[in-house]
């Protein structure tokens, strides 16, 4: 008969098969990147409640709250795509320590108008525009910098880890912007509280070694981020990717209707609402250990996508508050495990040398995506209904996502490199920007 000691290392190692993978940590520069973000994210989070809770407050309009999601768009679109070109030309950590001290002379600026009692929603609209700028090109320098600071097999857990952290944020962050904002002058301590934390990354930035990526030619124009948009255009696998992403976002984003379903549905819970996605993204994180194992990743994206959009849609119809938060926490979940297979596909698809580049259209679909989704719901909401806008344009989501991802046959049979076949010896390296496109034509 087996012992309990002889199936105590078994259950052991399926734990370490399932639970969060920590290697990363063991790298120095990751480690301490990762902290200084993890810190920031909770501020930035407490800012992303704060500044549509103070427009929807000073203009009663889930129209303005939309607006806010345009005002950041442009910057964004403009910013994170020159910014990755010029990633690919300079030393990123230089690049990513200046951007980084844009978004939080910003921050100082929110700080000073809520001091002020200025009330302005056209200010905040330009603030908002002036910070996405700055996160843009910040945004675009991290995700090409990690594939230089950690080992490649360790890339999707670093992702995991790294969007762990951020989760904890956006499970924080709106908590605490719930509790500051309710207070006197509660909107001056949100952006305070913001302003403190990021001082954490902006250390972290400052104790990278210098990251000047391979191949760099210093050149950055129209004319790089063009080639980058290029390469994405010859891939289906990347085009695809990046497709879904905005479906989900643009079509599946509730978050500018939270102030108003608050207020006129389930009568407070904000803070609760923002968090929701956040909290089902860290619970599945802590067991995402399965993630850097599955070789159908085209399979798997479409998948998490899909589920994302089925979440949505169940909770726009929920009538009570805890229900809208388990089937949010649900989308969040799946949101994770779309994230990291994203992130992962296009840092290990693309050579070094176009890694910003990439990154940089990765920053404009990731966070212009859920922007574009802002106006969008903001402006159903405001011309149909607070349901329609929610679970109506979720419902459309779910159909475009399948039907996208099931047609493109390559990226539905898509492998990584060293899982397609090659076995330990491996058809090619990832990020070496040759193996992939011979995945592509055998899988169709």
């Amino acid at each position: 008969m087996e012992s309990m000691n002889d199936k105590q290392p078994g259950r052991r190692s399926r734990l370490r098969q399932v639970a969060l993978d920590t290697r990363p940590l063991s790298v120095p520069a990751f480690r301490r990147t990762f902290a200084g973000q993890g810190a920031s994210y909770i501020g930035t989070m407490v800012t992303e409640v704060a500044v549509p809770v103070q427009i929807y407050a000073d203009s009663h309009s889930s129209l303005y709250v939309g607006l806010a999601g345009l005002a950041g768009l442009v910057p964004i679109t403009v910013f994170g795509l020159y910014g990755g070109a010029v990633a690919d030309a300079v030393d990123r950590r230089k690049l990513y320590l200046w951007s980084s001290l844009v978004t939080w002379v910003v921050t100082l600026m929110l700080l000073a108008q809520a001091l002020a009692g200025l009330r302005s929603v056209g200010l905040l609209l330009a603030l908002v525009v002036v910070q996405s700028g700055g996160f843009a090109v910040s945004s675009s320098t991290r995700g090409a910098i990690i594939p230089s600071i950690v080992p490649v097999p360790m890339i999707p857990a670093a992702n995991t880890l790294s969007y762990t952290a951020g989760n904890i944020g956006q499970i924080l962050g709106p908590l605490v912007a719930g509790v500051l904002v309710g207070l006197p002058h509660g909107f001056s301590y949100a952006y305070g509280a913001d302003a403190v934390l990021f001082t954490t990354a902006l250390y972290s930035t400052f104790r990278l070694p210098s990251l000047r990526p391979a191949g760099a030619t210093g050149r950055a124009g129209v004319r790089a981020v063009a080639e980058g948009i290029a390469y994405i255009g010859r891939h289906p696998i990347l085009l695809m990717s990046f497709g879904l992403d905005i479906a989900a976002m643009t079509l599946a984003m509730p978050r500018a209707l939270f102030p108003e379903a608050a207020a006129t549905r389930f009568h407070g819970g904000v803070g609760l609402l923002y968090s929701a996605i956040a909290i089902g993204s860290i619970l599945a994180g802590l067991f995402s250990g399965w993630i850097g194992r599955v070789c159908r990743q085209g399979v798997a994206l479409t998948v998490a996508v899909a589920c994302w959009a089925a979440a949505v849609f169940a909770a726009g119809l929920a009538r009570s508050l805890a229900l809208a938060v388990v089937l949010l926490a649900v989308a969040g979940a799946a949101d994770l495990v779309s994230v990291v297979y994203r992130q992962t596909i296009l840092q290990t698809y693309a050579p070094d040398e176009l890694r910003g580049r990439m990154q940089g259209v990765f920053t404009v679909v990731v966070s212009g995506g859920p922007r574009l989704g802002d106006l969008r719901a903001g402006a159903m909401a405001a011309a149909t209904s607070l349901s329609v806008a929610w679970s109506g344009s979720a419902a459309v989501c779910f159909a475009v996502v399948i039907i996208a991802g099931v047609s493109v046959r390559s990226f539905w049979h898509y492998q990584p490199a060293q899982t397609s076949g090659a076995g330990e010896t491996g058809a090619g390296e990832p990020g070496d920007g040759g193996a992939q496109p011979e995945d592509e034509r055998r899988a169709s």
